[in-house]
């Protein structure tokens, strides 16, 4: 298995992934709902505001994780980390651990400062993610689970109060994912 950094050409693979991972863990309409993110977010992959990192096994995605950039007026290297998906065939075998390791440490080497999540507060406290109090960075929608919002420092300093609403990705403007 490889890890690496993906072009917009892994469109509809990635749909595919996402679609059937949380169609299998959480229902048809999420994983309807999420496959369409994935899709969205793959059209728009930079390598800047939108970045995929996948693991690959015999040249088939099995897993990816996407980070985007939140924009803050003073243009900090702040990325969210969401969606994440591995094949139900392969989870369970650190698969998810080793990708937000290796994209991590990718994002860590490029200067980024801070990543975000928005998700389960005992799977991302593993990698060093801790709660994030929105008067301390904002998320760039109203949450529907304010105790998922997570941040983790990529430098020796911790995360820095901001007082402005960042923006986010395009795709990621829908309250439905929020």
């Amino acid at each position: 298995m490889q890890f690496e950094l993906l072009r917009r050409d892994s469109q509809a693979d990635l749909e595919l992934l996402f679609r059937s991972t949380f169609s299998s863990a959480e229902g048809e309409d999420e994983g309807k709902l999420i496959g369409n993110l994935a899709s969205e977010l793959a059209i728009t992959i930079d390598d800047a505001n939108v970045l995929c990192f996948a693991a690959i096994e015999d040249r088939s995605v099995i897993g990816a994780i996407f980070l985007t950039r939140l924009g803050f007026q003073d243009e900090a290297l702040v990325y969210m980390l969401a969606p994440v998906a591995v094949l139900t065939t392969h989870q369970r075998s650190g698969i998810g651990k080793e990708l937000i390791t290796f994209a991590l440490g990718f994002m860590a080497k490029t200067g980024t400062e801070v990543v975000v999540t928005y998700g389960d507060p005992d799977f991302y406290g593993k990698f060093g993610f801790t709660p994030l109090s929105e008067k301390v960075l904002k998320p760039p929608m109203d949450l529907s689970m304010p105790f998922g919002w997570l941040g983790k420092s990529l430098t020796d300093k911790p995360i820095q109060t901001r007082n402005d609403k960042p923006t986010c990705v395009e795709a990621f403007r829908n309250p439905a994912y929020w």
